[in-house]
């Protein structure tokens, strides 16, 4: 599902909104995580995941086509674990 799509799905969902001020909730929401995340913090929605970031240590990489050694630099990536509810739900047979 794609941002517009779940925009879309919302208005439909909650007709008495107009579809700007889903739009606008739904930017808002992903703002927010984004900029949590920018400072390092961790964000937690209880019964679906937490969002965090891991840093990444620099190291020495392969370049996969010719096998030379590449210098790969220390970075952050962010990182996703379903909550248990989540995980329950997509598990049940």
């Amino acid at each position: 599902m794609t941002k517009s799509e779940l925009i879309q799905r919302l208005a439909e969902q909650n007709p008495h909104l107009f579809h700007r001020d889903v739009e606008r909730i739904v930017t808002t929401i992903f703002d927010s995580i984004t900029d949590a995340l920018a400072r390092g913090e961790r964000v937690e929605l209880r019964g679906f995941g937490a969002f965090s970031v891991k840093r990444r240590d620099a190291r020495t990489g392969r370049n996969p086509r010719t096998g030379d050694s590449v210098d790969v630099s220390e970075k952050c990536v962010p990182f996703f674990k379903t909550g248990k509810q989540l995980r329950e739900r997509l598990n049940t047979d």
